[in-house]
Order: C-alpha cells, then structure tokens, then sequence
C-alpha cells in the first residue's frame, strides 16, 4: 500500500490511474471524457438529475474478496473522491472479443433507444442491479431507472430488455477479478499519519500552489483534528449539494473534506431504543434500516431521489444542509430525533427540533460537525405517518412535506408530534396544531380548527413550488389524513 501526494489514483478496468495536476473540483464526468476519452458517459443536466452520466464506483468489500458497487451521478462527484476506489463506465462492459453485455445485447433486440444520448447511463443503473440482483420484479427494475430520463423511446422496451436480460441469467456481473489486487494495492491508509511530537497530520489527496487542499481522512479522530485548524472547511459525504455549487455556481471551496472513508461514519449502532447512524451513511442504507419499523419514513426517503443519489447522499448531510424543503427533516422532528455534534473531541447532544436557528443557519459553532443521527425505535402503540407532495410524485422537490408520532390513550392523541418542511424559513415541528390535537379523540378534530392555526402558526409565503394557499391546504388535508384511520378503529 502505497500514497502519492497530490495524486488520485483508481482502478478502471484492471489499471491504475494516476490523476495528476488535476482541480480539487474536477468531476468525475469531465475527467473522464476529457482526459480518458470515455465519452460513453454523458453530460446532460450537470446536477445529479436526469441520469446521462452514471457510472458504477466500486470498494473493496469488508472481507477484500470483492466489489462493492454504487450507481453514481460522474456528473456531481469529484475526481479526488475515486482516491483508492474503483470505477466502470460503459466501454467497461465490452468484453474481450468485442461482444456486449446481455444487457446491452437485449437493449439492441428490444429496439430500447433512439438517439442513444441516454442510453450509456439507462444500461449503467441496470448493470448495476444486477450486480446484487440478478432476478429483479418490475418494480426493481423501474425503480432501478427512476434517475434516467428518456425523452424519445419511452421505458418500456428498455424494461422489456432488463427482464430479457435477467431470463438468461448469463454473465450480468462485470469481471472485476484484475482490480481486485490493484485496489488492495491502492488503498488508503486506514491509520492516521502522526508526527515526531505526536500530532495527527492529515495527508492531503490534492494540494494547491496556495495551500488549498482536498483531504480524505480515515478516522474520526482527523475528521475532528482537522476540522478544528480548518474550520471554514467544506465537508464532502455526496456530493449532492456541493456538486451543484461546483457545476452551478463555480464554487471552489479552499479546504474540502471527504468523509467517505471514516468508517466510524458509515456505521450504524443501535441500542434497545435508538439507531445511532453515522454521519456519512447513505441514504439508500437509512431507507433499508427503518422500512419495517417506519414504512411512511422509508417511502419518503424512496422519493428523496433516484438511486444514484440514494446511494450517495447522506441522512447528516440533508439535516447539515438545512434546506426548507428537507425531506428527511420532518420524519426525524416527529420522531424526536437526536444529533450528536462533535468539535476536537468534545461531544454534544442537540435534539434535531433544537438545531435550525434561520434559514440554513444551525446551531452548529466554528470546527463542528454532526457525527451522528440518534433515531428512536418505535415504542408500543405508536403511530407514525408520513407523506410528500410534490408536482412530480417521483424525484421531486417538496411542495411540502409532512410527518406526525402519537398514540391513542383512551381513544384519544397523546404525544402527539407534528412536522413540515416548506411552511417555514426551516423545517419545524408545529406545536401550536401539535396543542389542537393532544388530548382530542380524532373524530373531534375539526378542519377549520386546523385551519385557524395554520394561519396563526406560519407567515404566509408563495413560492416556485406552491402558493401558500394550496400549501396550507395540503398542511391541513395531511394532518387530517394521519388521523382519519383512527376514527374507524375507535
């Protein structure tokens, strides 16, 4: 195992490739079309959106016998996040003898594309299926494309190659078999470098003339090292956000920090009550872990966005970003969620209800950061709802969305939490509609109570997304809808 500084080095297709001299904010995408000519992989939105640009990332698994994969947007991604990984784009799918993978052939059979533009990102997302899932429903496989726009063949041909494809059950995984030693070979340190006096030294991936740098630590206690020298540094889990700043807004962020390899990070510890998550768990594994215990949270989480985003994006990282319009924010309010903050190696809890101070402004001092998201298990008798509306029911962006915890003590509400993104400067629990429900038995709610303290509770606003009135309306409509199936049980 072996670091070269100021280099990025990954395996594609049984080679190292040595990155030099590239820009901390290279994407992944334009690296490999402008320095590898893969031109396979496209360039369509530039934000994560419609798919064109998907490639698979791999790591190495826990026991070093495989590779892990995930459908990645190149497009939003930085080069210097590949440091020690893998990666396969469409051209990786040609095999020796020039023939296509099944996939690929069935797209050809099943006349699946038109002008093709998005065809190496629709065969990628289902490449990467398969890779874990060689006999997929329907609903898998559509899902699987819901982060690739097609605007000329429509899906379904594209569906009847994926299902073809899986019939023959032959050859859908990739030959990763030479990258295996290479990614042995190119691993990252998992053991913080340290100096003469003792001091962790955070080797950076990327540096510049002027000092700034592109760092991926490997332990927690770098994270929190560094953070406090550099406290203005930008932390990286997704992407997801700062790819758009990246390709949107020229961002260049004079110290960036990867979390990607803290394994402290990506774990999940759980306890009687809570699930303790790690700040860089993706939101694809959060969306599995609650699916049996809050089938509403993990539905919310479904449409958070396409797997390529899922799989990447980070439950921490949409809470850090404190958009008005989170989605997971108004599930974790209602179910009194907890974060624990981290500065150097002080620790702090801070309930998620407790955070937002502004519009994307937080608690959150100089030097600190959120190691963790404590989520509470389900406790007997408790109800839990929770829905999005959007314009688009798939991938879209909140109208608003809401989310509610209580039981029944004697047929009536008791404990009742309520939440919204989209109504406020920030997401928020609504105490004042939380007051008009405890105590009532649902068939005593009445709309225009509702009504009343909406208008009461929150300055009405227009936005893109919806005008005030209609979100107020759905505000309303959606509290009533949590309920309602209560007054048939009593």
């Amino acid at each position: 195992m072996t670091q070269v500084t100021n280099t990025v080095r990954f395996v594609l297709d049984g080679q190292i490739v040595e990155a030099q001299g590239a820009r901390r904010t290279t994407t992944v995408l334009d690296y490999l079309r402008e320095q590898l000519h893969r031109t396979g992989t496209k360039e369509g939105c530039a934000e994560g959106d419609c798919g064109a640009c998907v490639v698979m990332v791999g790591e190495l698994n826990a026991a070093g016998t495989g590779v892990d994969y995930v459908a990645t947007n190149a497009c939003i991604q930085l080069l210097p996040s590949l440091d020690g990984k893998s990666i396969k784009t469409v051209e990786s799918l040609k095999k020796a003898d020039g023939t296509l993978h099944p996939l690929q052939d069935e797209m050809v059979k099943c006349h699946g594309s038109q002008c093709g533009f998005c065809t190496p990102g629709i065969v990628m997302s289902l490449v990467n299926l398969v890779q874990t899932n060689t006999s997929p429903v329907r609903q898998e496989i559509t899902d699987a494309l819901s982060g690739n726009l097609c605007r000329c063949t429509g899906y379904a041909p594209i569906i009847d190659a994926a299902a073809k494809a899986c019939e023959k059950k032959a050859a859908l995984k990739v030959d990763d078999s030479a990258d295996l030693p290479l990614l042995k070979e190119i691993k990252r340190a998992s053991t913080p470098t340290m100096s003469l006096e003792g001091d962790i030294i955070v080797q950076p991936v990327v540096r510049t003339r002027k000092g700034n740098e592109f760092v991926s630590p490997a332990t927690l206690a770098e994270v929190a090292d560094y953070l406090v020298k550099h406290p203005t540094t930008t932390l990286l889990a997704g992407s997801t956000e700062i790819g758009l700043q990246v390709n949107k807004q020229f961002a260049r962020p004079d110290h960036i920090m990867y979390l990607g390899n803290v394994k402290e990070l990506r774990q999940v510890a759980e306890t009687d009550k809570v699930w303790r998550i790690g700040a860089a768990v993706s939101l694809t594994q959060v969306e599995a872990l609650v699916s049996k215990a809050y089938p509403d949270f993990a539905e919310v989480l479904r449409r958070f966005g396409s797997p390529p985003i899922r799989s990447t994006a980070t439950l921490a990282g949409n809470i850090a970003n404190g958009s008005p319009i989170g989605d997971s924010m108004p599930c974790l309010l209602a179910l009194g969620a907890n974060l624990v903050l981290r500065r150097g190696e002080k620790t702090r809890n801070v309930l998620l209800e407790n955070f937002y101070t502004g519009m994307k402004k937080s608690v959150l001092e100089a030097g600190e950061f959120i190691e963790a998201v404590e989520l509470p298990k389900p406790v007997a008798g408790q109800v839990f709802r929770a829905h999005k509306v959007s314009k688009r029911f798939e991938q879209d962006i909140s109208a608003t969305c809401a989310a509610i915890s209580y039981t029944l003590k004697g047929g009536k509400l008791a404990g009742v939490k309520l939440a919204y993104n989209g109504l406020s400067p920030f997401p928020a629990r609504a105490p004042k509609l939380e007051a008009v429900l405890e105590g009532k038995s649902p068939a005593d709610v009445k709309a225009a109570d509702l009504d009343a303290v909406i208008a009461s509770s929150f300055t009405a606003r227009d936005g893109l997304r919806a005008t005030w009135a209609y979100r107020a309306l759905v505000a309303r409509n959606l509290a009533l809808e949590f309920i309602e199936e209560q007054k048939e049980v009593a």
